[in-house]
């Protein structure tokens, strides 16, 4: 019996080969085909790459700005150091349209930006007074900034800053308030100088609540911050101080990069000591310039109204109050009042004095406070001796006035209302008013004179002299003519007697030759005789018999 075609019997009952059976050939096993490798390996490298990309992603986060300037999606990077720690993968509005919100995927090495005090920015080309930043965007793009905060709390929504912050949080030093009446010409990143050489910048400013000031802050770097003490003075700097004095012109600056764009400078006072180092946020009080820094502090001020009565063209608010070149305090206030009874306008100068500027003591005892009794009875006592106040010019120039307090023996009687707030001083007149009007009395005197009259006295004294020389002309002259005719005469014969020629000058000269003999005679007798004196009794010897 034969087996089907193409089946062989099981082994056990297999029977010898038949030529006439076919040959029976079993089938090989499936090999993949190699075009299926290429895939599959792209397959398996984007597996990876996508794992990779997980494990190395790091929290999301959504920062905040006011505009989307330099900022691309894909693109953009997240810097910190100039290192990449992540990027922009999305940019969109916010839902009031008020600013933009840019979604950034921080590396896994960055998670610790993802925190609450952490600050970002975007770096582009800036200009400002601490110089010029972000030029290498230029060719690079923008990018964002990242300081990492110290925070232990997390956060994912940032509000980005608009300028880069002055410091960076791991930068040593320490930050510090100052206050001041105005920002001048200070801004973010303005310099601040120790002895003429930068340690610090201002980092940020704002108003005060009650808008009597501005606070800035400022932050001076290690190891500087150990000569901020709690003695130190600050100032602006940003200025030209420019002193006159015996030793001629002294200008002070610091730069001229500070002239133009404005700085700070600190330092403690002359002769005094720093003291301990300042501690961090610590406030001091900014000066307008050096010389106001320097100087020792005035205590309370009391509040000063003098009424003067005469014009304040020149006078200003802010001008010295001297007291024999010592200045006191400065002009707060210029008014005008009206007296109905008089009639006459006053105007009242308020000004605030610094007694502690004068001479903290006088004669071994203590200069009492302002406002105890015993500065009262000083003040009436100076007063009664003469203290007064006064309008001077103190600049021939530009005319500007100041108020001169000063002792006046001769002034007339006054007295001081300390009663009142402010409390008021009497005033006299500067020497230019009491000059006007000394000319003015001159004047008045001077129009009470009759001139009129005086004329009118003065024209008939005229007429009189006139007739007068009419009747010298008619009745005198003819006379004085006869005069004059023989004196005429007179002084003719005498000149023809005193000729060389005439005989009266001929008898002259014979009498004086004669005199002139009879002289020589008595000479040459007086000679004898006294040669010869016993000739008086006995004669000439040649006369003797």
């Amino acid at each position: 019996m034969t087996s089907p075609k193409g089946i062989r019997p099981p082994s056990g009952d297999a029977a010898p080969p038949d030529a006439n059976d076919p040959d029976i050939v079993e089938p090989r096993r499936w090999l993949p085909s190699l075009i299926w490798i290429v895939p599959l390996v792209a397959a398996l490298i984007g597996i990876g790459l996508v794992a990779k990309s997980v494990a190395m992603r790091g929290p999301t986060i959504t920062i905040s700005f006011l505009s989307a300037e330099g900022l691309e999606p894909g693109k953009t990077k997240v810097k910190y150091k100039n290192v990449d720690i992540g990027s922009v993968r999305a940019v969109k509005l916010s839902p009031n349209l008020s600013h933009v919100l840019a979604t950034v995927e921080l590396t896994k090495d960055a998670g610790s930006f993802a925190t609450k005090d952490s600050r970002f920015w975007v770096v582009r080309p800036r200009v400002g007074a601490g110089g010029v930043s972000g030029l290498g965007t230029l060719l690079s793009g923008a990018y964002i900034g990242a300081d990492a905060g110290r925070s232990a709390e997390t956060a994912h929504d940032f509000t980005g800053l608009e300028t880069p912050p002055a410091v960076t949080i791991d930068e040593k030093g320490h930050q510090y308030a100052l206050h001041s009446k105005d920002l001048g010409s200070l801004d973010i990143g303005t310099p601040i100088f120790y002895r003429r050489m930068q340690v610090g910048q201002v980092t940020n400013y704002s108003l005060d609540k009650d808008g009597s000031g501005v606070t800035v802050q400022v932050f001076v770097r290690a190891p500087y911050d150990q000569y901020v003490g709690v003695n130190t003075r600050w100032w602006h700097a940003s200025g030209v101080n420019v002193q006159l004095d015996s030793s001629g012109f002294k200008v002070n600056t610091q730069s001229l990069a500070t002239v133009m764009a404005g700085g700070l400078a600190f330092e403690t006072p002359p002769g005094e000591a720093a003291g301990a180092q300042a501690p961090a946020n610590a406030g001091f009080t900014l000066a307008s310039d050096e010389s106001e820094a320097m100087h020792e502090p005035d205590g309370k001020p009391v509040r000063v109204v003098m009424n003067f009565n005469q014009s304040l063209r020149g006078l200003s608010v802010g001008a010295p109050v001297d007291f024999r070149g010592i200045v006191l305090g400065q002009v707060t206030d210029i008014g005008i009042d009206y007296d109905a009874k008089s009639g006459n306008f006053t105007m009242p100068v308020t000004m605030n004095l610094y007694p502690l500027r004068l001479v903290r003591r006088s004669r071994g005892s203590p200069t009492p406070p302002p406002d105890s009794p015993q500065s009262h009875a000083l003040i009436e006592r100076l007063v009664q001796h003469g203290l007064r106040g006064q309008l001077r010019n103190g600049n021939l120039l530009t005319g500007q006035l100041y108020v001169a307090l000063d002792m006046f023996p001769k002034a007339a009687p006054a007295k001081a209302d300390l009663d009142h707030d402010p409390m008021q001083l009497p005033t006299v007149p500067n020497s230019l008013d009491e000059l006007q009007q000394q000319v003015a009395d001159i004047t008045k005197k001077l129009n009470q004179i009759p001139f009129d009259k005086i004329g009118n006295n003065l024209n008939e004294s005229l007429k009189s002299a006139n007739q007068m020389f009419g009747q010298v002309n008619n009745e005198l002259l003819p006379q004085m003519q006869g005069t004059l005719a023989e004196a005429q005469k007179t002084f003719s014969a005498a000149q023809s007697t005193l000729q060389q020629d005439s005989p009266l000058q001929s008898d002259v000269h014979q009498a004086l030759q004669e005199l002139t003999r009879t002289l020589q005679s008595l000479n040459s007798l007086s000679d004898y005789l006294e040669r010869h004196p016993e000739s008086l009794l006995r004669g000439k010897s040649g006369d003797q018999p």
